[in-house]
């Protein structure tokens, strides 16, 4: 194949991915027209349009489709394999690049992996604090974290914490104005902090449990955030109740900045969990990533 036209592939991948030139050309270090021109001279090549332009996206067509499914593979291969020679230099190295929500990502992952980019400077690390489900095989990540029941089952997946309960807790403040909520139906007249599900647009409902029954309940309040520590601070400032997983809470409740209500409806989430295809060969930095991730003594 002429170097033009592997190049030219390359382009027609990174654009389809992205479904963006913008963005494709940044990643690229190219300029857009640049990327424009040379997917044009490859629909000619081939005669064929490859890219359904307009002026809000750009998808592949029912042919772009076909060649990505055709060439992504190989050239995924490649990228694999070159990574892959890291394993024969004296230190590993490598991008390791891993999706998972902010306050995982600063409780759990990030001082696991602290000390290991100390002792191996060539490794390198990107995160992302997305709350959205995000697809990693498709998106390029090496690693995504998420709770136990969020993850695909052809996905490897490898605990990094225990089982976690979910609380219902308020300022002192609040409650100096609101009565204390005795049952899921009390939860319906009070101000509840509400969180936007990323994926789905919607308010996320709070799931209870109490002796084997659950109770999915639409809270609604004043305040919606779509991620975790806002609703926290929102709930420390006394502008309401919030949903909150104890290990975010429990510094608050010990210091007296929060109280917890309704401890028998407290639901328990089966932790988090990183995962990863097992089809994909792992580099020696990913390998270390894993293992430093990994919960010891873990359960289950």
């Amino acid at each position: 194949m002429p170097r033009d036209e592997f190049n030219d592939l390359l382009a027609f991948l990174s654009v389809a991915r992205e479904r963006s030139f913008t963005r494709a050309a940044t990643k690229l270090g190219v300029s857009p027209s640049s990327l424009s021109h040379k997917i044009r001279g490859l629909e000619s090549r081939m005669g064929v349009r490859l890219l359904t332009r307009t002026t809000r996206s750009v998808v592949p067509t029912e042919a772009g489709e076909r060649l990505m499914a055709t060439v992504e593979p190989q050239f995924d291969a490649i990228e694999t394999e070159l990574e892959a020679l890291a394993e024969f230099r004296d230190k590993p190295a490598g991008t390791v690049r891993i999706t998972a929500i902010d306050t995982v990502a600063d409780l759990f992952i990030w001082p696991r992996l602290a000390p290991l980019l100390q002792q191996y400077p060539d490794i390198k690390l990107e995160i992302d604090t997305s709350y959205r489900m995000v697809d990693i095989v498709e998106e390029r990540y090496d690693i995504g974290v998420r709770t136990g029941e969020a993850i695909a089952r052809d996905m490897v997946s490898v605990r990094i914490t225990p089982d976690f309960r979910r609380m219902i807790v308020g300022a002192p403040a609040y409650f100096e104005s609101h009565p204390v909520p005795q049952t899921p139906q009390d939860l319906l007249q009070h101000n509840c902090i509400t969180l936007r599900l990323a994926t789905r647009g919607g308010l996320f409902a709070w799931p209870l449990e109490h002796q084997g029954q659950a109770e999915r309940v639409q809270v609604q309040g004043q305040l919606t955030f779509n991620g975790s520590y806002q609703i926290l601070q929102a709930a420390l400032d006394g502008c309401g109740l919030a949903f909150t997983p104890e290990y975010l809470a429990r510094p608050h409740l010990q210091a007296g900045r929060l109280r917890c209500v309704m401890e028998e409806w407290f639901p328990t989430s089966p932790g988090f969990f990183m995962y990863y295809p097992s089809r994909r060969q792992k580099t020696q930095a990913v390998a270390m990533v894993i293992d430093a991730l990994r919960l010891r003594d873990a359960p289950g």
